[in-house]
């Protein structure tokens, strides 16, 4: 491996054709320049100048790395730069892994924050469910987990990822619009446990049959699906409810699609995940912040 001093140095004497020319134009001794260059022959393995009188002729050995050099040189400059630039929030990359609510809400209002400050960041947007979107960041397949959490469930976070808190999400009905419940402003879960159920992917499944369980009954799910688009569309045809997050509120496509509260409320945590170490990439806390900032517009922690 060679050292760039003394790549930079043998190429600085190369442009000049002098030992004495290349100190001159590097601000070294002579001696400090012959130090370096037979430190690279060392390196190399072979001599790269031959004496011809006064004059210095390259080797082949020395010929083919003059070629080379200037590339060598050029390739660690744009190096370096791109470094401070990722130092100084100008570029970088960062890879979100999120589910599909927050990917139709969070998500795009804070990449249109990002965008608008820090047009150098570049984000990248996957979908994935809980908990795989959570391996996934300890995999290393992305730097931020969007993910979601139920409080009566026991649900284990891989120890090497950061939590960062981002706001409660209350749990609605999803109901037809001509349901005769969807007069009132809230509802109990208990009260509609003779309808027909869609329910959604498996960690809110998981949820909405364990709150059913502690109501005292079974319900009846005759749809499962995790895309928020075919739940709308089935209860807007009167094929059954769901129970949804209160994020999908903000994006119903349906107008014989009503959304109401729960009585008494229930939640999720949404949260974002990293690895520890990640938070110290000022690309990857930036979008946290945004993350944080948007989260904190909505009905937050």
């Amino acid at each position: 491996m060679f050292e760039s001093r003394h790549i930079r140095t043998f190429h600085e004497v190369v442009r000049t054709g002098s030992y004495t020319a290349a100190a001159r134009s590097l601000g070294y001794t002579q001696p400090a320049i012959t130090q370096q260059i037979k430190a690279l022959e060392r390196e190399v393995g072979a001599p790269l100048f031959l004496r011809v009188g006064r004059r210095m002729r390259l080797t082949e050995a020395g010929e083919t790395l003059a070629r080379h050099a200037g590339a060598i040189l050029d390739s660690m400059a744009v190096a370096q730069e791109q470094v401070r630039a990722l130092s100084r929030l100008n570029t970088g990359r960062v890879r979100i892994c999120a589910f599909p609510s927050a990917s139709a809400t969070l998500v795009p209002e804070a990449l249109a924050r990002l965008a608008a400050g820090h047009p150098g960041v570049r984000a990248e947007l996957q979908e994935s469910e809980p908990p795989e979107s959570l391996h996934r960041v300890v995999r290393g397949e992305c730097d931020i987990s969007l993910a979601f959490t139920y409080p009566g469930l026991d649900e284990q976070v891989p120890p090497e990822l950061v939590e960062i808190p981002l706001l409660e999400d209350q749990l609605t009905v999803l109901l037809p619009a001509g349901h005769p419940m969807a007069r009132r402003r809230a509802v109990r879960l208990a009260e509609l446990s003779e309808e027909r159920w869609i329910a959604g992917c498996l960690r809110c499944r998981s949820n909405f049959l364990h709150e059913c369980a502690e109501l005292g009954f079974a319900p009846d799910v005759v749809f499962t699906t995790d895309d928020n688009l075919v739940v709308q569309s089935l209860v807007a045809e009167g094929l059954g409810i769901a129970m949804m997050p209160g994020l999908v509120l903000s994006f119903l496509a349906h107008r014989k699609v009503v959304g109401r509260a729960l009585d008494p409320a229930s939640r999720r945590r949404i949260s974002a995940y990293v690895l520890r170490e990640h938070l110290d990439i000022p690309a990857t806390a930036l979008v946290v912040d945004e993350l944080r900032a948007v989260a904190g517009n909505r009905t937050g922690c």
